[in-house]
């Protein structure tokens, strides 16, 4: 009786120790997938508590969470021929662990040696005005290119961003004496603009004041009151360009009717003794 018990014992405690070298746990961020005699079980296994077959079974962790992966810088040269050097971030996660775990044998290494060759692709292909200011449309056609082949590894990407473009020194020396040339450009065609309006300006009020001659008698006593306001001990009065030329009309009338004088014979020579 008493060796029955101890082998019920014994049993029991076998089948205990190969119940709990078969059991795993699997974390939230992770998923687990199953080889059974190394061919792979479909589907995987969700977190939590899992079993597996002793001697048969072996699993196979893969994370889920969100991957940032920086991009090396990538030296190339644009379509204007300019040399750059642009670095960039990934951002990708695993969308189907069984595939990750088998199609690749290292997803993270696939992923950054497929960024970096798209990126110099990328770097060709674009012109240096894109690669400064249109990099929405070249994020988009970056992650289009990574997520091809990574699409069947079970990894999806989630976004590509350009994070610096480093230029040479003489090209930023030229850049910038160019965008002081555009500016100084900008600043003559709107002072030019002014004196335009302005122009427009003085000539419909000089239209004005000629058909009305009070306007300009008007304007001038306001400015005798805007320069006497200033208390200065000296008054100038301007003097209207009008009685100008009426004083000259008025010198050749004056000219035309007056006769000119004779002009008097010159005298004899006198002789000397």
């Amino acid at each position: 009786m008493e060796g029955t018990v101890v082998a019920v014992v014994l049993v029991a405690l076998v089948a205990l120790l190969v119940l709990r070298s078969g059991m795993r746990v699997v974390n939230q961020v992770e998923r687990g997938v199953v080889f059974r005699w190394g061919k792979a079980r479909p589907g995987h296994r969700n977190p939590g508590i899992t079993f597996l077959i002793p001697f048969a079974d072996r699993m196979r962790k893969v994370n889920v969470q969100v991957v940032t992966m920086p991009v090396p810088t990538q030296e190339g040269i644009t379509k204007d021929n300019v040399s750059v050097k642009v670095d960039a971030v990934v951002y990708f996660r695993v969308v189907d662990p069984v595939r990750a775990a088998i199609e690749v044998q290292d997803y993270v290494f696939a992923v950054g040696q497929v960024a970096q060759s798209s990126l110099r692709s990328i770097i060709g292909k674009s012109d240096l005005d894109d690669l400064l200011s249109d990099r929405e449309r070249l994020h988009e056609g970056l992650a289009l290119m990574i997520d091809s082949p990574a699409a069947g590894w079970g990894v999806h990407i989630d976004r590509v961003e350009i994070k610096d473009v480093q230029l040479p020194e003489s090209l930023k020396r030229s850049m910038s004496r160019q965008a002081e040339a555009e500016r100084e450009r900008r600043a003559r065609v709107i002072t030019a603009d002014g004196e335009f309006q302005a122009a427009q300006q003085l000539a419909n009020a000089s239209r004005i004041m000629s058909d009305t001659p009070e306007a300009m008698q008007l304007r001038l006593l306001q400015t005798v009151v805007e320069v006497a306001a200033e208390k200065n001990s000296t008054l100038v009065m301007p003097f209207p360009v009008e009685l100008l030329r009426y004083f000259d009309k008025a010198a050749q009338q004056f000219g035309a009717t007056t006769p000119a004088a004779p002009v008097p014979a010159p005298a004899p020579p006198v002789e000397q003794p």
